[in-house]
Order: structure tokens, then sequence, then C-alpha cells
């Protein structure tokens, strides 16, 4: 293989790699906020399921209060009762008696009903407790792992700036300007395989004799469409098959 085209190829792994280990890197601040909303909800809806827990329970106090009034006055009115001398003054006392006990039961059954509701919402914040501990644990592996690829993508990058200065080095300055131009045009992608007389990345067919020049990997050629630098992947089975390239018609 021609030493530039060699070179080209590594250049382009090292970018593509470095590229891939940047966007990573430059992804954690996104991440940290996904990991951030996660717990805020978590937490906000821990803190709605203890509020709506304390509702209730202040609300079955104040009904509790009240049934405590009303049991006061149907003790009076029962004291009453017992001292009233005619019926038309009895006949009062009961029908007060008989709504204060109506009352009483209407009460109560709203404090069986505050009951029922607590359970439901006891249940409810212990899930919320249970649901904020495990996105606290969740976030906290996450974070951990965060921490140890950050120092592995670190890492990679300064590795992979050091081999790319010694390749760029070694490179041609011609080819290292023309592979710069074509990145930048071509999303950082400057080497493109061939393979069935098909330009990998753009997908358009190159000429025959183009192609056929591609296979031999002994000089630098672009692809007519995308103007990447081309090589071909030379396998086993290609290197032992007859070349099998379509001619072009005479």
């Amino acid at each position: 293989m021609h030493a530039d085209l060699e070179r080209l190829i590594a250049l382009q792994r090292l970018d593509t790699t470095a590229d891939a280990a940047r966007r990573k890197l430059a992804d954690e601040p996104e991440h940290e906020k996904l990991l951030a909303t996660r717990l805020e909800a978590a937490t906000a809806r821990l803190a709605a399921a203890k509020e709506q827990l304390a509702e209730n329970q202040n609300a079955r106090r104040a009904i509790e209060k009240d049934v405590a009034v009303q049991q006061g006055r149907l003790s009076k009115f029962r004291e009453t009762a017992m001292a009233v001398k005619t019926n038309v003054e009895y006949h009062a006392v009961q029908k007060e008696i008989a709504f204060a006990q109506g009352e009483i039961k209407s009460l109560e059954d709203k404090v069986l009903e505050r009951m029922l509701e607590a359970d439901e919402l006891t249940a409810a914040l212990k899930k919320a407790e249970a649901d904020l501990a495990a996105e606290q644990k969740a976030a906290a592996a996450d974070r951990k792992t965060m921490t140890t690829e950050h120092a592995e993508l670190q890492a990679s990058v300064d590795r992979i700036a050091a081999e790319r200065a010694a390749l760029v080095a070694a490179l041609d300055k011609s080819l290292l300007a023309m592979f710069e131009q074509v990145a930048r045009k071509r999303n950082g992608i400057a080497v493109a395989e061939a393979r069935d007389g098909v330009c990998t990345i753009c997908h358009v067919r190159l000429r025959p004799q183009v192609f056929n020049s591609i296979r031999r990997n002994d000089s630098i050629l672009q692809c007519d469409h995308c103007n990447r630098i081309m090589f071909f992947a030379v396998t086993p089975a290609a290197a032992a098959a007859p070349d099998a390239t379509p001619q072009p018609a005479s």
C-alpha cells in the first residue's frame, strides 16, 4: 500500500475515534442535567405525597373536632330532655337530638373516608420514598460511571493527539491539506473505502478504471462525487480472487 495512503487511513481512524470521544465528553453536561431533572422530579413527587397526606390528616382532625362539638351539643340536649316539662319542649329537644345525631353520623362517615384515603396516601408516600431512593442510587452509580468514562475518554483524546501529531509529521503536506479540506466539507470524513465499485460513504458508483486503480492502493485517488480519498480494503478472499471488475466497453 502507498505509504501516504496508509497514513491517511490511520489519520482518519484517529480523527473519527477522537471525534466520537469528544462528542461523548461534550454530552456529559446534558447527561448530568438529565440526572438532576430525574432527581428533582422524584423529589417533587415525594414532597407532593407528603403534602397530600398532611392535608388529609389536617382535614381529618378538623372533622373530628366538629364531631366533638356535635357530641357536646348532643349531651346537652339529652340533659335538657330530662328536665323538660311539656310535650312541646320534649319534641323540640328530641328534634335537636336527632339533628345532632345525624350530623355526628355524617361527620363520622367523613372521618372514615379520610382514614381510607390516608391508607392510599400512605402507600403512595412509601412508593415515592422508594422511587426517590432508587433514583438517588441510580444517579450515584451513573455519576461514578461517568467519572470513570470521562477519565478514559480524556486519556484517549490525549493519546490520539500524540499519535496524530506523529502521523502528520510524516505525511506529505499537500496531502494533509487535501485531507483537512475534504474533512471540513464532509463532516470530518475525508477517507472512504471503495467496495464493489462504489464509494461506501456517498454511494455513488465509481468509474471502472478508477475503481481498478483504487484496488491497487498504490496512489492517492479521490471519489469523483464527494472528493473523499479512496482506498480498497484487501481481504484474504479478495487477494486470492482474480480481478472480476467489469471493464469499460470499447
